[in-house]
């Protein structure tokens, strides 16, 4: 494994205020563009730019060493998934904020100011997220959600939500009943742009290294929560998150197989314990069978996406 730093943001006041980490794979065009916006979406912070780049074949790195040397750049010779280069990037960043990005997201005017101030007005809260939209402008719902037990997992994959997407019952997995635009506290939030205050890593530690990719944002939203701290939806900020660009198109078969994998870890670790063997067992049958549901449309497939496409 090669770590190779290339320079640092050209903010030099201390303490470093907003730390942004972000893992590539493959993402060349869409991380330029990223890194582009950030200028205008951080405009009364300081802050720094963390990459690690999963091994990329596109011209991401020579990318980032041309257009921007002030990037602080870590270089893993292989694919080590999601969840342990963002370790790696949080590890070394300085800021009293750290703010999970993908490379596939495109920050809007001031949404990182409007993060900062919330989450510093409010230092109850340990996470929050903003408002994350498709690229045709409809709200990325995935964005907000709850901790994704029993009954919201099969009213989901069922479609009752969208039946009654009024209801608490049926729309409680999307909180398909919380008006878009209304700042609330949520049970999890979208890894795809995660604010977090560097105290709760102190107090919980690093992202779980047993989720290859997918889920360990619901399990740290989970594991903050149980140490006390809120994890909030923040609308005032907003973010365009492409979706499927960050490195799961790359090897779409392991993306579908580690989203369902890392489920299943995340509901033993979490969720199983508060429920009957019965129930369990049901679990694990559903995700087993809709796993190899999803093989299968992958297959016949022109466009392999995992997890819910992005329209």
């Amino acid at each position: 494994m090669n770590h190779e730093t290339i320079g640092i943001e050209q903010f030099q006041t201390s303490p470093l205020q907003v730390s942004f980490c972000i893992v590539n794979l493959n993402a060349r065009d869409y991380l330029r563009a990223c890194l582009d916006r950030l200028p205008e979406a951080a405009t009364q912070i300081t802050w720094e730019v963390i990459i690690v780049d999963n091994g990329s074949t596109d011209g991401s790195v020579e990318m980032i060493r041309t257009e921007f040397p002030w990037v602080r750049l870590i270089c893993n010779e292989t694919n080590l998934g999601y969840t342990r280069p963002m370790n790696q990037a949080l590890h070394v960043a300085q800021g009293e904020f750290l703010v999970q990005l993908n490379p596939d997201t495109l920050p809007g005017e001031g949404a990182f100011d409007k993060l900062y101030s919330f989450m510093r007005a409010n230092p109850e809260v340990g996470i929050c997220g903003p408002k994350v939209l498709n690229r045709d402008g409809t709200l990325q719902r995935q964005c907000r959600r709850s901790a994704a037990r029993p009954w919201d997992v099969v009213t989901y994959f069922s479609g009752l939500w969208r039946l009654f997407p009024h209801s608490r019952l049926f729309g409680r997995y999307l909180l398909a009943y919380l008006p878009e635009d209304e700042t609330a506290e949520v049970e999890a939030v979208s890894g795809s742009c995660m604010m977090v205050r560097r105290a709760v890593i102190d107090q919980i530690g690093y992202l779980d290294e047993q989720f290859f990719a997918y889920q360990e944002d619901s399990d740290f939203c989970f594991r903050a929560r149980q140490a006390g701290w809120k994890v909030f939806y923040y609308p005032e900020a907003v973010v365009v998150h492409y979706g499927g660009f960050g490195g799961s198109r790359t090897q779409p078969y392991r993306g579908i197989i580690e989203w369902h994998r890392s489920y299943l870890r995340y509901y033993r670790k979490h969720l199983a314990k508060d429920y009957c063997f019965l129930v369990n067992g049901l679990m694990y049958l559903g995700v087993g069978l809709r796993l190899s549901l999803s093989l299968v449309k992958a297959f016949f497939s022109r466009e392999k996406v995992v997890g819910t496409k992005k329209p």
